[in-house]
């Protein structure tokens, strides 16, 4: 049981650092740029979540580690990774936009998916072997950059909403 609350407590506290991170020193610098600015380094962070993949192999993780868990979290996050180089190298295209916004809700979803499978398949922390610093590092700060993106989407969007009722009116 303690092995349990230890992984919950990385994760709780991942998620409170990574905050402090982002409020502190990565969000003043996005919340400046222009959209396609903005997204291209949380894009370029999301194409390394074929690091997911580490779930799959043996001797990483442990061979008990539930399959339930390992496989759609492993592939989830390799479909992440190549929505987001898509997403990334379109950046400049008008399907660019069109692309983060799938990418962000797939990732994002991917990731909470993940979370429920790893709870109803029963997974024990140190099933995870090597792979631990995913959930207990990566995967808070991928949370994170999931919600600025999605605060970047929707910021540029009420921005044009905004503009166009300006000439409207």
């Amino acid at each position: 049981m303690i092995t349990q609350f230890a992984f919950f407590v990385s994760i709780a506290f991942s998620l409170v650092a990574w905050g402090m991170v982002t409020s502190r020193y990565i969000w003043p610098r996005l919340r400046l740029r222009r959209r396609h600015d903005a997204l291209r380094p949380i894009l370029t962070v999301h194409t390394f979540r074929f690091l997911g993949l580490a779930f799959l192999v043996p001797g990483v993780v442990s061979p008990n580690l539930p399959s339930s868990f390992a496989q759609p979290a492993a592939y989830g996050d390799l479909a992440a990774a190549l929505l987001a180089l898509v997403a990334l190298m379109s950046l400049s295209s008008g399907a660019g936009v069109v692309l983060a916004w799938i990418f962000n809700l797939w990732g994002f979803i991917d990731l909470l998916n993940a979370f429920y499978r790893a709870g109803s398949a029963g997974l024990i922390p140190g099933q995870l072997g090597a792979a631990y610093f995913i959930p207990t590092f990566v995967v808070p700060m991928l949370l994170i950059s999931h919600l600025v993106t999605f605060r970047i989407l929707l910021r540029d969007r009420a921005a044009v909403v905004a503009g166009e009722r300006a000439v409207v009116a």
